[in-house]
């Protein structure tokens, strides 16, 4: 069941990081995590995350400013806000800046998995259809 997709989960709360990765791996994703907002940035410009788990709440920067970085160099990347402090106006700001879901803490395991396999297909659609686009005849 080994899946290739890699994800980041980004969170300076380490049974989040730990609970979530090992939910993750267990259901075939490999994992990769980081602390801090900047330790995410160095890491992204080294591999490419299919997905991208992006907590709100970061030591050294709101997850929205990570959020905005992180549009401006990898916009296809599938970006999910996750938050134990919920607010329309976060949520609004979160989905503006170029998250594709917004999850509240304490996550539903059943909705966190459906929500991701639902960003990584709509991926894989992206890709598919722009490289059909471009085969040569």
């Amino acid at each position: 069941m080994e899946k290739k997709d890699v994800i980041l989960i980004v969170d300076d709360d380490l049974d989040f990081l730990e609970s979530i990765s090992e939910v993750l791996k267990e259901n075939g994703y490999r994992i990769d995590t980081a602390k801090t907002g900047s330790e995410a940035l160095e890491k992204t410009k080294e591999e490419f995350y299919a997905l991208i788990l992006i907590d709100v709440k970061l030591p050294d920067m709101e997850g929205i400013d990570f959020l905005k970085k992180i549009e401006e160099t990898d916009p296809e990347m599938r970006k999910i806000i996750v938050t134990g402090y919920p607010s329309i106006e976060n949520a609004k700001d979160a989905l503006n800046f170029g998250a594709h879901a917004y999850l509240i803490k304490p996550l539903e395991i059943e909705d966190l998995l459906g929500t991701i396999d639902e960003q990584l297909e709509k991926l894989n659609e992206e890709f598919t259809e722009r490289y059909t686009t471009l085969k040569l005849d």
